[in-house]
């Protein structure tokens, strides 16, 4: 991330402080100084003159947000500003109906909107898992998906513009299995293989000999991208069988606008990506293999602009990118179908959409609340400060949709699920700090 904390400093976060809007707040936010020491600026641009320093595990009060800023009430009665990642919000504490409105200093819910009416559905394992296929619901958000050039000409004329930021993890998914040949074609040489070792008398030894081989041969690029695009689907269909599309037709054009957008920067812009706001008051959001991404109203209405909701796609496209979830699949069926077929994922002829439809059958899609492993969240937290600043959004968009999420208290019923399987958010932005100072 070294490339992407100079960009911070001298490129990217000017041009965002010039079209970020003033937040007002809702009330003063406990804080306290995260850095060694922070200079206070008079106002939010790294140019603007130096008016106090704070040193580390101060505490301070934030009176106001402005783009990546904070307005902070200094001990004189005057205020000045900080970037958003120079001081950490002090946890609310439990999250109440009146204490959840006092602590959010940013977004719809905080100016009052539809979180306030939205319904806490608690999607869990047992409704995903039982949840019937939303096949209406299914159509209605397919429908609202864009194409990359349509993405493309939205964000030129909001200025968005695409830069060009290698990374390693990002780069080895686009090189997949490459030319690798096909489960089929592997099994049918295994197969003359056999035949040829029996006509010379292996007898046995020819058989065991190609069990282990049999096993060895594992699944093309083609395959495995095959599987995700029949999961997709099945599995977004299921989520809305839990928790219907909302009905706002221009919170879901613009979902897809900056997702597909965002999307556009990652290393598999080809997949089918579709997004969509589903009707739950949790915070939270799904990724589903295969280019299916879905997050809560909850979530949506907590994010103020579309830098912010770029910020938590970014995220999601991560797990995506990485087939993270996709990964859990695989190894829910070798735990199933046994060592022997399972170290090969093979199946009978190789249809994707059997696969798919066997696996959604049987676990809903309750995967999509499963716990990744942490270096799993946390390459997905670095994935998206990348695909953030690809697309001409400054990373620390990220950091502040975490620290907005810590606001809301110590493990609010609203994040109950996303704290189940997520990392602490203070162990998450501490990695964020890790790689931009390096």
């Amino acid at each position: 991330m070294k490339t992407i904390s100079k960009r911070i400093g001298v490129a990217i976060l000017p041009a965002l402080l010039l079209t970020a809007g003033a937040i007002a707040a809702t009330a003063e936010m406990p804080a306290v100084v995260h850095k060694p020491s922070v200079e206070v600026r008079s106002a939010p641009d790294l140019k603007a003159g130096k008016i106090a320093v704070l040193q580390r595990n101060a505490a301070v009060k934030i009176v106001d947000q402005n783009g990546l800023w904070y307005r902070l009430q200094l001990a004189d009665g005057g205020s000045g500003y900080v970037r958003i990642n120079e001081v950490r919000v002090a946890s609310a504490g439990t999250e109440t109906p009146t204490a959840n409105s006092q602590a959010l200093f940013g977004g719809n819910a905080g100016q009052g909107r539809s979180t306030e009416t939205a319904s806490v559905r608690g999607i869990n394992e047992t409704t995903l898992r039982t949840a019937r296929n939303d096949a209406a619901g299914l159509s209605r958000l397919q429908a609202y998906s864009v194409s990359a050039e349509t993405a493309g000409a939205h964000a030129r004329s909001k200025g968005w513009q695409p830069v060009r930021i290698a990374w390693g993890p990002d780069a080895a998914a686009a090189r997949g299995s490459g030319g690798q040949a096909t489960q089929a074609e592997k099994r049918a040489t295994l197969s003359s293989a056999r035949g040829l070792l029996s006509r010379l008398g292996g007898g046995a030894i020819a058989d065991s000999a190609m069990r282990v081989a049999d096993r060895a041969v594992g699944k093309s690029e083609q395959e495995l991208a095959a599987e995700e695009l029949e999961l997709g689907p099945a599995i977004a269909g299921r989520v809305l069988g839990a928790a219907p599309l909302w009905a706002n037709p221009d919170a879901q054009k613009r979902i897809n606008l900056i997702g597909r957008w965002v999307a556009s920067q990652t290393s598999r812009p080809q997949l089918p990506w579709t997004f969509g706001v589903i009707d739950d008051g949790e915070i939270n959001a799904y990724a589903a293999p295969g280019g299916y991404i879905l997050v809560t109203r909850g979530m949506y209405d907590l994010l103020d602009d579309d830098a912010e909701l770029a910020a938590m796609i970014a995220h999601e496209l991560g797990h995506v990118v990485q087939r993270d979830h996709f990964e859990v699949i695989r190894k829910q069926e070798i735990a199933k179908v046994g060592k022997d077929v399972a170290m090969a994922q093979v199946r009978p002829h190789g249809i994707a959409a059997d696969f798919a439809r066997d696996y959604v059958d049987t676990h809903g899609a309750a995967v999509m609340i499963s716990s990744l492993d942490r270096d799993a969240e946390y390459r997905a937290d670095e994935a998206a400060g990348v695909y953030l600043a690809r697309a001409g959004f400054d990373p620390l968009s990220f950091y502040a949709v975490l620290q907005k999420m810590a606001a809301l208290g110590t493990r609010p019923a609203r994040m109950s699920q996303l704290y189940r399987t997520h990392p602490p958010l203070a162990a998450r932005m501490d990695r964020l700090d890790q790689r931009v100072s390096r």
